[in-house]
């Protein structure tokens, strides 16, 4: 599948990106497609941060993907950079096709060309298809994470 285009998402990929956050269980209970203000003043935010990197997996003029990549420089492992891999999405039809693999082969090599170490993400607890997923790319899991809502 090479007519794929995977680029930094525009304000016009939002609707597209949030019914993509949306469609599934988790992502229905925190997702609003129908207010997308919060979404554009957030795109906006992460526009202006050279550490942020929010992509639209393109195909045929339509946003068939998404992630968001984050670099992180830090001061332990001897001062390494590492980047957050989060909110990886593939559209339903998409699924099962490999462009799930082609967007975390594309970030670790932006992670790579970024100077990082380290490569790392999260996936809900809930998530066993995802992580057989990770797994299956070379990902382990080492940590277990933990969240504080504010």
């Amino acid at each position: 599948m090479t007519d794929l285009d995977i680029r930094p998402a525009v304000a016009d990929d939002i609707p597209a990106i949030v019914a993509l956050l949306a469609d599934d269980p988790l992502g229905a209970q925190r997702e609003s497609p129908d207010d997308l203000t919060p979404y554009r003043a957030a795109l906006e935010r992460l526009a202006r941060d050279p550490n942020q990197k929010l992509v639209a997996a393109v195909r045929e003029d339509r946003v068939v993907g998404t992630l968001q990549l984050t670099i992180v420089p830090g001061l332990s492992r001897r001062g390494a950079t590492r980047s957050i891999i989060e909110a990886v999405r593939v559209h339903a039809d998409e699924r099962g096709s490999g462009l799930g693999t082609q967007l975390i082969e594309w970030a670790i090599e932006e992670s790579r060309r970024e100077g990082c170490q380290l490569v790392q993400l999260t996936s809900d607890s809930t998530r066993k298809d995802a992580h057989r997923f990770y797994e299956r790319l070379g990902f382990t899991g080492s940590h277990v994470g933990f969240k504080l809502s504010l």
